[in-house]
């Protein structure tokens, strides 16, 4: 088990690897009795901090300007002066400026669930585009052979791979093709209970993906829930049933919707059930990975 972060220079590697906003917080000329010295960092995400810049009144103040700025969605440097006198809170008499460096991420996150044939004809593909990507299988041996991937493939182990879901940061798309059926199953289902997942496909036949939906309304899930799950993936157009194949339909599904994101999810899932009912004499996708 990894040990939990608590400095802000392994923290800006997470949110790096992650693909997740930041703002990196550093005390610069400091004057008279400040709690900590010039040079001081901490990091602020929208949800936690790491490290600490003296604690206090002055560490509460910076973290809310902080998420402040992260809320502006852009990425940014500001620097403010903060007086350590009883406004703040804070009796130290001495006065600091503080550089705020605001990192926005705007690099589309994608989860790959399985790490069988097809999925390892697409992230290569994938991994040209700019993507981060997070390549999620339970079976350590096979991950062991795939050790060098790209700088924007992080690959994760996991006994339970839907577990996973809910570290991923907002707005990611995931693609469920794992060896197993109950697994995908564990996998969609948590990926449909969160609202901002943009992108929830599944590889598979027609037939599998009405099972699904089914046992998803027999679980209480709304039809429009349902209805997020994108299966068969892939621009079905596009014919063969090699892995290659398959897969160069789904990076052409993904880069359609790299190039559509100022869509809504809504928009988009109608213009690809549309696509489908076009063309369902076409030949149908291998319902599981292997």
């Amino acid at each position: 088990m990894s040990l939990p972060i608590k400095t802000w220079y392994d923290a800006l590697n997470q949110c790096q690897q992650q693909g997740k906003s930041y703002v990196l917080v550093t005390l610069l000329a400091t004057a008279g009795s400040t709690p900590r010295n010039g040079g001081s960092k901490m990091l602020v995400c929208d949800d936690t901090t790491f490290d600490t810049i003296g604690g206090g009144h002055l560490e509460f103040e910076v973290t809310k300007q902080a998420r402040e700025l992260l809320q502006q969605n852009s990425t940014t440097q500001k620097i403010e002066h903060y007086p350590l006198s009883s406004k703040l809170g804070q009796c130290c008499g001495g006065a600091t400026n503080v550089l705020f460096e605001v990192f926005q991420d705007h690099t589309q996150h994608i989860a790959i669930y399985g790490a069988g044939h097809v999925s390892k004809a697409l992230v290569p593909i994938l991994a040209q585009l700019p993507l981060q990507i997070s390549w999620i299988d339970n079976r350590q041996e096979i991950l062991e052979d795939l050790a060098q991937q790209p700088s924007n493939v992080n690959l994760r182990f996991s006994e339970q791979p839907a577990t996973t879901i809910a570290n991923l940061p907002n707005k990611s798309w995931i693609m469920v093709m794992t060896h197993n059926h109950q697994l995908d199953f564990e996998i969609i289902e948590a990926a449909i209970k969160r609202n901002d997942i943009d992108f929830v496909g599944m590889i598979g036949s027609d037939t599998k993906a009405r099972r699904f939906k089914t046992r998803l309304a027999h679980k209480g899930f709304a039809a429009q829930d349902s209805q997020r799950l994108i299966s068969p993936v892939g621009v079905l157009s596009i014919p063969g049933k090699r892995p290659v194949e398959v897969a160069v339909s789904m990076a052409a599904q993904l880069i359609q919707l790299l190039d559509n994101k100022t869509l809504t999810t809504q928009q988009q899932q109608q213009a690809w059930r549309d696509n489908k009912q076009l063309i369902q004499s076409l030949t149908r996708q291998p319902e599981s990975e292997s």
